[in-house]
Protein backbone atom coordinates (compact mmCIF):
# COMPACT_ATOMS: atom_id res chain seq x y z
CA UNK A 1 0.00 0.00 0.00
CA UNK A 2 1.44 3.57 -0.64
CA UNK A 3 1.87 6.29 1.91
CA UNK A 4 2.53 9.13 0.73
CA UNK A 5 3.72 7.79 -2.76
CA UNK A 6 5.96 4.87 -1.39
CA UNK A 7 5.21 1.67 -0.71
CA UNK A 8 4.84 0.27 3.10
CA UNK A 9 4.04 -2.65 4.44
CA UNK A 10 2.76 -2.77 8.09
CA UNK A 11 6.14 -5.10 9.46
CA UNK A 12 9.19 -5.07 8.07
CA UNK A 13 12.89 -6.11 8.95
CA UNK A 14 15.30 -3.31 9.56
CA UNK A 15 16.86 -2.78 5.99
CA UNK A 16 20.30 -2.60 7.66
CA UNK A 17 19.94 -4.65 11.17
CA UNK A 18 17.92 -7.76 10.86
CA UNK A 19 17.40 -8.06 14.46
CA UNK A 20 15.58 -5.57 14.53
CA UNK A 21 11.49 -5.16 13.70
CA UNK A 22 9.87 -1.92 12.59
CA UNK A 23 6.16 -1.18 12.56
CA UNK A 24 3.97 1.58 11.87
CA UNK A 25 2.94 2.71 15.24
CA UNK A 26 -0.49 3.60 14.32
CA UNK A 27 -1.06 5.45 18.08
CA UNK A 28 -0.23 8.70 15.96
CA UNK A 29 -2.38 8.56 12.64
CA UNK A 30 -3.75 9.84 11.05
CA UNK A 31 -1.99 13.19 11.95
CA UNK A 32 1.91 11.75 12.13
CA UNK A 33 3.22 8.67 10.47
CA UNK A 34 6.14 7.32 12.86
CA UNK A 35 8.12 4.32 12.15
CA UNK A 36 8.61 2.34 15.31
CA UNK A 37 11.82 0.06 16.42
CA UNK A 38 10.87 -3.30 18.19
CA UNK A 39 14.36 -4.63 20.06
CA UNK A 40 13.17 -7.36 22.40
CA UNK A 41 10.20 -9.44 23.18
CA UNK A 42 8.64 -6.57 26.29
CA UNK A 43 8.90 -3.99 23.12
CA UNK A 44 6.37 -6.53 20.66
CA UNK A 45 4.21 -7.10 23.65
CA UNK A 46 3.48 -3.28 24.33
CA UNK A 47 3.26 -2.96 20.70
CA UNK A 48 0.50 -5.41 20.43
CA UNK A 49 -1.53 -4.84 24.01
CA UNK A 50 -1.45 -1.32 23.97
CA UNK A 51 -2.27 -0.98 20.21
CA UNK A 52 0.66 0.04 18.25
CA UNK A 53 -0.26 -3.02 15.68
CA UNK A 54 -4.13 -3.89 15.75
CA UNK A 55 -6.05 -5.85 13.61
CA UNK A 56 -6.10 -9.75 13.47
CA UNK A 57 -3.58 -10.29 10.40
CA UNK A 58 -1.02 -7.86 11.83
CA UNK A 59 -1.24 -9.33 15.36
CA UNK A 60 -0.27 -12.89 13.82
CA UNK A 61 2.05 -11.53 11.77
CA UNK A 62 3.95 -9.17 14.89
CA UNK A 63 3.43 -12.36 16.83
CA UNK A 64 5.40 -14.16 14.36
CA UNK A 65 8.46 -11.64 14.37
CA UNK A 66 8.56 -11.29 18.48
CA UNK A 67 9.03 -15.35 17.98
CA UNK A 68 11.72 -14.50 15.80
CA UNK A 69 13.31 -12.00 18.43
CA UNK A 70 12.55 -13.95 21.55
CA UNK A 71 15.04 -17.08 19.49
CA UNK A 72 17.71 -13.75 19.37
CA UNK A 73 18.00 -13.20 23.01
CA UNK A 74 17.02 -17.40 24.21
CA UNK A 75 19.70 -18.69 25.99
CA UNK A 76 22.28 -21.24 23.96
CA UNK A 77 23.38 -23.19 27.02
CA UNK A 78 20.94 -25.84 26.36
CA UNK A 79 18.72 -27.07 23.37
CA UNK A 80 16.06 -27.66 26.16
CA UNK A 81 16.70 -24.17 27.59
CA UNK A 82 16.46 -22.38 24.57
CA UNK A 83 13.33 -24.11 23.66
CA UNK A 84 11.81 -23.19 27.59
CA UNK A 85 12.96 -19.19 27.23
CA UNK A 86 11.01 -19.35 23.29
CA UNK A 87 7.92 -20.58 25.12
CA UNK A 88 7.76 -18.51 27.88
CA UNK A 89 8.14 -15.60 25.69
CA UNK A 90 5.11 -16.52 23.30
CA UNK A 91 3.18 -17.47 26.12
CA UNK A 92 3.93 -13.51 26.91
CA UNK A 93 2.82 -12.81 23.77
CA UNK A 94 -0.61 -14.44 23.71
CA UNK A 95 -1.85 -13.17 26.67
CA UNK A 96 -1.57 -9.50 25.15
CA UNK A 97 -4.68 -9.85 23.19
CA UNK A 98 -7.40 -13.03 23.64
CA UNK A 99 -9.61 -12.81 21.11
CA UNK A 100 -7.66 -12.69 18.31
CA UNK A 101 -6.83 -16.10 17.03
CA UNK A 102 -4.35 -15.11 14.31
CA UNK A 103 -1.82 -14.36 17.53
CA UNK A 104 -1.98 -17.88 19.17
CA UNK A 105 -1.52 -19.19 15.71
CA UNK A 106 1.42 -17.29 14.76
CA UNK A 107 2.87 -18.54 18.11
CA UNK A 108 2.28 -22.36 18.11
CA UNK A 109 3.82 -22.12 14.46
CA UNK A 110 6.73 -20.71 15.21
CA UNK A 111 7.65 -23.06 18.20
CA UNK A 112 6.05 -26.20 16.51
CA UNK A 113 9.45 -24.79 13.14
CA UNK A 114 11.48 -24.18 15.94
CA UNK A 115 10.96 -27.27 17.72
CA UNK A 116 11.69 -29.62 14.65
CA UNK A 117 14.64 -27.39 13.70
CA UNK A 118 17.21 -29.75 15.44
CA UNK A 119 19.06 -28.43 18.14
CA UNK A 120 21.69 -25.69 16.91
CA UNK A 121 20.56 -22.47 18.40
CA UNK A 122 21.29 -20.53 14.75
CA UNK A 123 19.87 -23.06 12.86
CA UNK A 124 16.47 -22.52 15.22
CA UNK A 125 16.98 -18.90 14.88
CA UNK A 126 17.56 -18.57 11.08
CA UNK A 127 13.86 -20.96 11.01
CA UNK A 128 11.97 -18.55 13.24
CA UNK A 129 13.30 -15.45 10.91
CA UNK A 130 12.00 -17.41 7.39
CA UNK A 131 8.49 -18.47 9.42
CA UNK A 132 8.56 -14.58 10.65
CA UNK A 133 9.04 -13.58 6.82
CA UNK A 134 6.46 -16.71 5.64
CA UNK A 135 3.89 -15.62 7.94
CA UNK A 136 3.84 -11.63 6.86
CA UNK A 137 4.09 -13.06 3.02
CA UNK A 138 1.09 -15.16 3.70
CA UNK A 139 -0.94 -12.89 5.20
CA UNK A 140 -0.20 -10.21 2.00
CA UNK A 141 -1.07 -12.28 -0.53
CA UNK A 142 -4.12 -13.78 0.96
CA UNK A 143 -5.61 -10.72 1.63
CA UNK A 144 -4.71 -9.94 -2.22
CA UNK A 145 -6.55 -12.81 -2.91
CA UNK A 146 -9.85 -12.47 -1.22
CA UNK A 147 -9.64 -8.91 -2.60
CA UNK A 148 -10.06 -10.83 -5.98
CA UNK A 149 -12.95 -12.81 -5.07
CA UNK A 150 -14.82 -9.99 -3.01
CA UNK A 151 -14.18 -7.92 -6.13
CA UNK A 152 -16.77 -9.59 -8.20
CA UNK A 153 -19.42 -8.64 -5.08
CA UNK A 154 -18.75 -5.04 -6.00
CA UNK A 155 -19.16 -5.56 -9.82
CA UNK A 156 -21.65 -7.00 -9.59
CA UNK A 157 -23.45 -4.53 -7.79
CA UNK A 158 -21.83 -1.76 -10.27
CA UNK A 159 -23.56 -3.27 -13.24
CA UNK A 160 -26.52 -3.54 -11.51
CA UNK A 161 -26.90 -0.10 -10.53
CA UNK A 162 -25.60 1.01 -14.45
CA UNK A 163 -22.28 2.07 -13.35
CA UNK A 164 -23.15 4.59 -10.42
CA UNK A 165 -21.09 4.58 -7.56
CA UNK A 166 -21.54 1.41 -5.32
CA UNK A 167 -22.06 2.26 -1.69
CA UNK A 168 -20.30 0.26 0.93
CA UNK A 169 -20.27 0.55 4.69
CA UNK A 170 -17.47 -0.64 7.18
CA UNK A 171 -16.98 -0.70 10.13
CA UNK A 172 -13.42 -0.25 12.63
CA UNK A 173 -10.29 -0.64 10.51
CA UNK A 174 -10.54 -3.60 8.55
CA UNK A 175 -7.61 -2.45 6.13
CA UNK A 176 -4.22 -2.66 5.21
CA UNK A 177 -3.05 -1.23 8.54
CA UNK A 178 -4.82 -4.30 10.00
CA UNK A 179 -3.02 -6.54 8.38
CA UNK A 180 0.63 -6.98 6.08
CA UNK A 181 -0.67 -5.16 3.00
CA UNK A 182 -4.19 -5.16 1.51
CA UNK A 183 -6.17 -5.18 4.19
CA UNK A 184 -9.59 -7.76 4.19
CA UNK A 185 -12.37 -5.85 4.04
CA UNK A 186 -11.14 -3.18 2.19
CA UNK A 187 -9.43 -5.64 -0.38
CA UNK A 188 -12.22 -6.31 -2.65
CA UNK A 189 -12.66 -2.30 -2.54
CA UNK A 190 -9.56 -1.34 -3.28
CA UNK A 191 -9.11 -4.74 -6.33
CA UNK A 192 -12.48 -2.74 -7.61
CA UNK A 193 -11.51 0.83 -7.39
CA UNK A 194 -7.89 -0.11 -9.12
CA UNK A 195 -10.23 -1.68 -12.16
CA UNK A 196 -11.99 1.73 -12.70
CA UNK A 197 -15.78 0.60 -10.72
CA UNK A 198 -16.56 3.67 -9.13
CA UNK A 199 -16.66 2.96 -5.13
CA UNK A 200 -17.42 5.00 -2.44
CA UNK A 201 -17.10 3.92 1.59
CA UNK A 202 -19.18 4.89 4.29
CA UNK A 203 -16.29 4.90 7.46
CA UNK A 204 -18.09 4.09 10.49
CA UNK A 205 -15.95 6.10 13.06
CA UNK A 206 -15.93 2.77 15.43
CA UNK A 207 -15.49 4.46 18.85
CA UNK A 208 -14.02 4.52 21.41
CA UNK A 209 -10.16 4.39 19.64
CA UNK A 210 -12.20 5.57 16.63
CA UNK A 211 -10.14 3.41 14.18
CA UNK A 212 -12.15 4.02 11.18
CA UNK A 213 -11.80 7.63 11.60
CA UNK A 214 -8.26 7.32 12.37
CA UNK A 215 -6.86 4.37 10.21
CA UNK A 216 -9.94 3.69 7.43
CA UNK A 217 -10.45 7.23 6.46
CA UNK A 218 -6.62 8.00 5.96
CA UNK A 219 -5.71 5.06 4.54
CA UNK A 220 -8.37 5.40 1.44
CA UNK A 221 -7.68 9.10 1.21
CA UNK A 222 -3.87 7.38 0.41
CA UNK A 223 -5.16 4.96 -2.24
CA UNK A 224 -7.54 7.65 -3.66
CA UNK A 225 -10.53 6.23 -2.38
CA UNK A 226 -13.96 8.54 -2.79
CA UNK A 227 -15.49 7.76 1.37
CA UNK A 228 -17.53 9.60 4.31
CA UNK A 229 -16.67 9.25 7.61
CA UNK A 230 -20.32 9.06 9.72
CA UNK A 231 -20.51 8.25 13.67
CA UNK A 232 -21.40 4.74 14.63
CA UNK A 233 -25.22 4.88 15.01
CA UNK A 234 -25.52 6.13 11.56
CA UNK A 235 -25.32 2.98 9.90
CA UNK A 236 -28.88 1.89 10.08
CA UNK A 237 -29.98 5.39 9.04
CA UNK A 238 -28.35 5.22 5.93
CA UNK A 239 -29.75 1.66 4.83
CA UNK A 240 -33.31 2.29 5.38
CA UNK A 241 -33.15 5.31 2.81
CA UNK A 242 -31.10 2.88 0.22
CA UNK A 243 -27.75 4.27 1.02
CA UNK A 244 -26.12 1.60 1.40
CA UNK A 245 -25.27 -1.12 -1.13
CA UNK A 246 -23.34 -3.98 0.79
CA UNK A 247 -21.75 -4.17 4.72
CA UNK A 248 -18.21 -5.37 4.23
CA UNK A 249 -16.60 -5.72 7.86
CA UNK A 250 -13.53 -7.90 9.16
CA UNK A 251 -13.29 -10.34 12.32
CA UNK A 252 -10.69 -11.30 14.51
CA UNK A 253 -12.22 -14.78 14.80
CA UNK A 254 -14.70 -16.58 12.36
CA UNK A 255 -15.68 -20.17 13.68
CA UNK A 256 -15.76 -22.41 11.21
CA UNK A 257 -19.49 -22.87 12.23
CA UNK A 258 -19.38 -19.51 10.48
CA UNK A 259 -20.02 -17.14 13.54
CA UNK A 260 -17.86 -14.17 13.75
CA UNK A 261 -16.25 -11.81 16.08
CA UNK A 262 -15.57 -9.01 15.55
CA UNK A 263 -14.81 -5.32 16.71
CA UNK A 264 -17.54 -3.90 19.19
CA UNK A 265 -20.65 -2.58 16.89
CA UNK A 266 -20.69 -5.19 14.21
CA UNK A 267 -23.49 -6.97 15.20
CA UNK A 268 -25.63 -4.39 15.40
CA UNK A 269 -24.44 -2.95 11.79
CA UNK A 270 -25.72 -6.59 10.80
CA UNK A 271 -29.22 -6.85 12.40
CA UNK A 272 -29.72 -3.16 10.61
CA UNK A 273 -28.67 -5.00 7.31
CA UNK A 274 -30.99 -7.86 8.42
CA UNK A 275 -33.98 -5.31 8.69
CA UNK A 276 -33.13 -3.90 5.27
CA UNK A 277 -32.00 -6.58 3.07
CA UNK A 278 -28.50 -5.44 2.90
CA UNK A 279 -26.18 -8.08 2.14
CA UNK A 280 -23.61 -8.50 4.71
CA UNK A 281 -20.05 -9.49 4.61
CA UNK A 282 -16.84 -10.44 6.13
CA UNK A 283 -13.66 -10.99 4.86
CA UNK A 284 -10.93 -13.02 6.55
CA UNK A 285 -7.85 -14.91 5.59
CA UNK A 286 -7.44 -18.70 6.53
CA UNK A 287 -5.51 -17.87 9.57
CA UNK A 288 -8.21 -16.23 11.37
CA UNK A 289 -10.65 -19.35 11.36
CA UNK A 290 -10.88 -20.91 14.69
CA UNK A 291 -10.83 -24.19 13.53
CA UNK A 292 -12.11 -25.73 17.00
CA UNK A 293 -14.98 -23.92 18.73
CA UNK A 294 -18.61 -23.88 18.02
CA UNK A 295 -20.71 -21.61 19.74
CA UNK A 296 -19.51 -17.71 19.30
CA UNK A 297 -21.11 -16.32 21.98
CA UNK A 298 -20.37 -18.78 24.56
CA UNK A 299 -16.86 -20.23 23.76
CA UNK A 300 -14.80 -16.88 22.18
CA UNK A 301 -12.88 -14.99 24.93
CA UNK A 302 -13.71 -11.63 24.91
CA UNK A 303 -11.33 -8.86 25.86
CA UNK A 304 -12.22 -5.72 28.22
CA UNK A 305 -10.06 -2.85 27.47
CA UNK A 306 -9.46 -0.10 30.23
CA UNK A 307 -12.31 2.46 30.45
CA UNK A 308 -10.17 5.14 29.63
CA UNK A 309 -10.74 4.56 26.28
CA UNK A 310 -14.29 5.58 26.66
CA UNK A 311 -13.51 8.54 28.90
CA UNK A 312 -11.05 10.42 26.93
CA UNK A 313 -10.12 11.67 23.34
CA UNK A 314 -6.66 12.26 21.35
CA UNK A 315 -7.37 14.84 18.60
CA UNK A 316 -5.04 16.91 16.78
CA UNK A 317 -5.56 20.85 17.78
CA UNK A 318 -5.20 24.29 15.66
CA UNK A 319 -1.77 24.81 16.90
CA UNK A 320 -1.09 21.02 15.09
CA UNK A 321 -0.13 19.71 18.64
CA UNK A 322 -1.58 16.09 20.35
CA UNK A 323 -3.58 16.27 23.00
CA UNK A 324 -5.99 14.26 24.98
CA UNK A 325 -9.22 15.72 26.30
CA UNK A 326 -12.19 14.33 29.25
CA UNK A 327 -15.09 13.75 27.03
CA UNK A 328 -17.25 12.56 30.48
CA UNK A 329 -17.73 13.66 33.88
CA UNK A 330 -14.44 12.45 35.99
CA UNK A 331 -15.75 10.45 38.55
CA UNK A 332 -18.23 8.50 35.84
CA UNK A 333 -17.16 4.68 35.54
CA UNK A 334 -16.66 3.31 32.12
CA UNK A 335 -16.85 -0.22 30.53
CA UNK A 336 -14.88 -0.67 27.07
CA UNK A 337 -16.01 -4.20 25.66
CA UNK A 338 -14.00 -4.67 22.67
CA UNK A 339 -15.47 -7.15 20.74
CA UNK A 340 -19.07 -8.76 19.83
CA UNK A 341 -20.34 -11.84 17.98
CA UNK A 342 -22.27 -11.65 14.99
CA UNK A 343 -24.27 -15.34 14.75
CA UNK A 344 -23.99 -16.88 11.41
CA UNK A 345 -27.34 -16.11 10.60
CA UNK A 346 -26.96 -12.90 9.40
CA UNK A 347 -23.59 -13.24 7.55
CA UNK A 348 -24.54 -13.75 3.94
CA UNK A 349 -21.23 -15.08 3.32
CA UNK A 350 -17.29 -15.16 3.95
CA UNK A 351 -15.13 -13.55 1.73
CA UNK A 352 -11.98 -16.27 2.15
CA UNK A 353 -8.69 -16.10 -0.29
CA UNK A 354 -9.92 -19.80 -1.16
CA UNK A 355 -13.64 -18.01 -2.34
CA UNK A 356 -16.64 -17.07 -1.25
CA UNK A 357 -18.78 -19.01 0.79
CA UNK A 358 -21.68 -19.38 2.99
CA UNK A 359 -21.61 -18.54 6.94
CA UNK A 360 -21.82 -22.07 7.85
CA UNK A 361 -20.09 -25.27 8.73
CA UNK A 362 -20.81 -26.94 5.40
CA UNK A 363 -19.84 -23.58 3.35
CA UNK A 364 -16.67 -23.34 5.22
CA UNK A 365 -15.14 -26.88 5.04
CA UNK A 366 -16.32 -26.93 1.33
CA UNK A 367 -13.44 -24.42 0.99
CA UNK A 368 -11.23 -26.44 3.31
CA UNK A 369 -12.13 -29.88 3.28
CA UNK A 370 -8.26 -30.61 4.77
CA UNK A 371 -9.92 -29.22 7.90
CA UNK A 372 -12.85 -31.57 8.48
Amino acid sequence: MNVYGKHYRTIWLKDDDPNVVQIIDQRHLPHRFVVEDLTNVDEVAVAIKDMHVRGAGLIGATAGYGMYIAALHAPRTSPEAFMAAVSADGDKLIATRPTAVNLEWAVKRQLAAMSAAGDDPEERIQVAQNIAKEIADEDAEFCRRLGEHGKSIIKEISERKGGEPVNVLTHCNAGWLAFVDYGSATAPVYAAHDEGVLVHVWVDETRPRNQGARLTAWELGQHGVPHTVIADNVGGHLMQHGLVDVVIVGTDRTLYTGDVANKIGTYLKALAAKDNGVPFYVALPSSTFDWEKRDGVEEIPFEQRGGEEVKYIWGQTEAGDIEQVLLTPEDSPAANFAFDVTPARLVTGLITERGICAASEAGVLGLYPEKR
